[in-house]
């Protein structure tokens, strides 16, 4: 486990990519990712591989490499395997951890205690014009950190993601409430570094979160309304959200790409175009994580994805539909437990959706690090609790296709809807 949690840390942190280390030359992250892989391999800890989410990125991949050879480039499926191999086994180190509340809430910490050193280093930015990476902030005054997270918006999907995991550790107490005050700063401190990235699809998933949390706390009337109330808000602040608009040409850009990836799709339905290979099409990347993948894969490969994506989503759910109060009092307070790590898992899926909605970020890492928690906290809940759905390929592949055929002409009329908005 400690191998696994160093590597996490290295992901998130990145200082293999500070100026002083990167001219080194020692592959750090490769390292720990293969002494946690060994670790793991030489444990007693391993779990069998039962949900669906292992088998679903096995064969995304495969489709992937797949997707290459149709388009005329047989060495890119070694390519792209190489790609996706972090990912596959970042995803079954974490879900195989994930069985154990304890390595839960330790890969929350890490998560969580990392981002606050972004959001530090985000500050420092702020404060001084650059931090102690050397980076300095970009686009009138947005923050930046370096390797994957050089984009304001991917430091700011870490940042979404690492939010509802501080209030879970917050919601906790102990330490005469000292934890409980460390953990509420820390998710303050976290959704201040979200406004200094200016990102406004970090603003919109900040909105889905709070939506999703107060419709199952609350109800659908009180999540409407102070959702409409806090959209008022966040449009009256000083920010990028103040040009929210179809029309603006940020915006439009995005909707053209969008367009052209449908447009890839319906002239390559089956296999797509191949992964990483949209800009070879158009000049900016798909500007949404639906849309790169239906384009780059086609329709076998994007209802895989969403199958994949779907069936953690449908997990957390899974949990919050079971009466919250059971009747044995003896297992009540282990049961909440359960529970309130089921909604932060469902929040941060929401988060990082909403987020991807706008970016090309079907393939990050961080995906495959949520998606791995997800996976292994519901293979633990199954262990922990007897009578927990079991989700099936082979019963749920029919409904997975048209899900995935709705979707994308779902995807469709939402670009055709834009461009009526952004001419009128």
């Amino acid at each position: 486990m400690l191998f696994l949690l160093v590597w996490l840390a290295l992901v998130l942190i990145r200082p293999q990519e500070y100026p002083a280390l990167v001219d080194m030359g020692i592959p750090i992250l490769p390292i720990a990712m293969l002494g946690a892989l060994g670790g793991w391999a030489l444990s007693s800890e391993r779990r069998p591989f039962r949900q669906p989410t292992y088998l679903l990125l096995v064969v995304f991949i495969v489709i992937g490499m797949f997707s290459m050879v149709v388009n005329g480039w047989a060495g890119g499926a070694i390519s792209r395997f190489l790609h996706f191999l972090p990912a596959l086994i970042a995803l079954v180190l974490i879900a195989q951890a994930g069985h154990s509340p304890r390595n839960m809430l330790r890969m929350m910490w890490v998560i969580a205690l990392c981002a606050l050193v972004l959001t530090i280093h985000g500050i420092e930015q702020v404060k001084l014009g650059q931090g102690w990476t050397g980076m300095p902030t970009v686009q009138d005054g947005r923050i930046q950190y370096v390797g994957i997270f050089s984009d304001p918006n991917d430091l700011a999907m870490l940042f979404i993601i690492a939010i509802p995991m501080a209030l879970l550790m917050g919601g906790r107490g102990g330490a005469m409430g000292l934890r409980r005050l460390f953990w509420w700063s820390v998710a303050v401190a976290l959704l201040y570094g979200v406004y200094l990235t200016d990102s406004r699809g970090s603003f919109l998933a900040v909105m889905a979160m709070a939506g999703v949390w107060l419709w199952l706390r609350r109800g659908l009337v009180v999540a409407g309304t102070l959702g409409a109330a806090g959209m008022a808000v966040l449009m009256a602040l000083p920010t990028r959200m103040q040009e929210l608009d179809a029309g603006e040409s940020s915006a439009y850009g995005r909707i053209e790409t969008w367009y052209d990836g449908i447009q890839m799709f319906l002239a390559n339905p089956v296999f797509g175009v191949g992964v990483g290979n949209f800009t070879e099409h158009t000049f900016l990347t798909a500007h949404n994580s639906f849309v790169l993948v239906l384009a780059e894969t086609g329709l076998i490969g994007y209802t895989v994805w969403l199958a994949m994506v779907g069936y953690c989503v449908l997990m957390p759910v899974m949990v919050l539909r079971l009466p919250a109060v059971m009747e044995d009092p003896d297992h009540q307070q282990a049961w909440e437990e359960e529970r309130r790590m089921a909604m932060t898992l469902l929040i941060a899926m929401v988060g990082f959706f909403a987020c991807a909605f706008f970016l090309s970020r079907s393939y990050v890492i961080l995906l495959y690090i949520l998606l791995g928690l997800v996976t292994g906290w519901y293979g633990g809940a199954q262990e922990r609790w007897a009578g927990l759905p079991v989700f099936s390929v082979r019963r749920d592949w029919f409904k997975w296709c048209v899900a995935s055929l709705g979707s994308a002409i779902a995807l469709w009329l939402v670009v055709k809807v834009l461009f009526v908005m952004a001419a009128s």
